[in-house]
């Protein structure tokens, strides 16, 4: 989820299309916080990793 939030913020930078930019932050945002739950031992949605 980060690495396609990265992806979606570069090509929204390149291309202009503020879309893709605001998608890429929240996938990004999401994908920290759910990496951050993750690897302090939380279960998120029935997962112990996600990566």
């Amino acid at each position: 989820m980060i690495a396609l939030g990265i992806i979606l913020l570069i090509i929204g930078f390149v291309t202009g299309i503020s879309i893709l930019w605001t998608i890429g932050i929240i996938l990004l945002v999401v994908g920290a916080i759910l990496w951050i739950m993750g690897s302090m031992g939380h279960a998120v949605a029935g997962r112990r990793h996600f990566w």
